[in-house]
């Protein structure tokens, strides 16, 4: 059995546990969490929207040959920015250069027909006017001239398609552009019209296709003023992004709206012109572009780390009145940038906790620090 004096003791000791505890608990409750916080403000926003796209050269050609024959250099090089005019392949014009000279002989013939039924006109007619020919002489005199002004005529012909067909053996770029990969080699045969030398793509200024839905492009089209309804080039400006994230640098202008929405999609086709002199932007290409809509002058905005997810639903650590941490469920809109529209559950004056969210519980008391001015909100401007 215990005796009175340890009976003492354990009371003591027991005593002093509990208020040990209690000091630390009441010690933990009173000691605020250092958090980041903002305070809400509305901003002037101009409400962006991307849409995918597909970049096309804003003309291409396909190069092939105007006459038959063997492949016998090539003096374009792949890849490579060509001129209007300047020499791609060359055919063997031996051939060519051949028929060329019967042409021309055949001329020289049919101009020497034309000189002796010229004389022998000249001859009859002085003739037939005392009697000593017939008329079916002269007849037959007067017909073998215009015959013989015909054959000449049929040989010139002759020789400007011969001198047609030499010159389609050299084969040039008819417009400014990059020459695309050669599909035949040299000594290949190729075929007048047929065979595919090569594609030269204008790639200044690029296309970049895209569609929007029908109901989006009603809002566009309300947004925008009547350019788009109209189906003018509108003067606004639209932004590309690229496949790895960074914004082209040189604004897009669109130029082309369809006249007509797909059934299939209920989408409408739009086309936007983009300048492209450093070549950086190819044919074929993904690219997503920015639209930006109309400017929203109340936007609440937060930064997307302070922004929590709980079974679906958003919320956010607040700062209230008491300088307590609190739980507020929040309908987040689109995404800007690095920030995210608040649509509900905000009102400008709140302070959010951005930074330091891991230990907080309901009624904790916080320490607010603002978040430094290089990590606050800017002024967004529309483009």
């Amino acid at each position: 059995m215990l005796t009175a004096m340890r009976w003492v003791e354990v009371v003591l000791i027991t005593l002093l546990v509990l208020t040990a505890g209690c000091e630390r608990k009441a010690s933990t409750q009173q000691q605020p969490v250092a958090v980041a916080t903002l305070t809400m403000r509305g901003h002037p926003l101009a409400i962006t929207e991307e849409y995918p796209a597909q970049l096309e050269a804003s003309n291409t050609v396909e190069i092939r040959p105007q006459v038959s024959g063997i492949l016998q250099r090539q003096a374009g090089l792949e890849g490579t920015l060509m001129h209007q005019g300047q020499v791609l392949f060359e055919i063997d014009p031996q051939p060519f250069v051949a028929a060329l000279g019967q042409a021309q002989a055949g001329l020289a013939q049919a101009h020497a027909a034309q000189a002796q039924a010229i004389r022998d006109l000249a001859r009859a007619r002085p003739l037939s006017q005392i009697d000593a020919v017939s008329e079916r002489e002269l007849d037959a005199a007067i017909a073998a001239n215009d015959s013989a002004s015909a054959q000449v005529k049929a040989a010139e012909a002759a020789v400007q398609t011969a001198e047609l067909n030499l010159g389609y053996t050299t084969v040039r770029s008819p417009i400014d552009g990059t020459m695309s990969r050669a599909l035949i080699r040299l000594g290949g045969v190729v075929t007048a019209y047929t065979t595919l030398l090569t594609t030269v793509y204008q790639t200044d200024p690029m296309w970049a296709n895209f569609s929007v839905g029908e109901q989006r492009m009603l809002q566009i089209q309300r947004e925008l003023g009547r350019a788009l309804n109209q189906g003018n080039p509108s003067q606004r400006q639209f932004k590309l992004l690229l496949a790895d994230g960074s914004e082209y640098n040189v604004p897009a202008k669109l130029n082309f709206v369809d006249a007509a929405v797909d059934t299939r999609t209920d989408t409408l086709a739009l086309r936007l012109t983009v300048p492209n002199p450093d070549g950086l932007l190819k044919a074929g290409q993904y690219v997503r572009v920015q639209v930006a809509t109309a400017v929203q002058p109340n936007t609440l905005l937060v930064p997307q780390r302070a922004v929590q997810v709980l079974q679906d639903k958003n919320f956010l650590w607040i700062v209230d009145k008491d300088g307590k941490a609190q739980m507020r469920d929040v309908h987040m809109g689109p995404q800007q940038g690095n920030y995210w529209i608040v649509e509900q559950g905000l009102a400008p004056g709140d302070v959010v906790i951005v930074d330091g969210t891991q230990k907080l519980k309901p009624d904790l008391p916080v320490k607010a620090q603002p978040l430094p001015e290089t990590e606050t909100v800017s002024e967004p401007r529309a483009s």
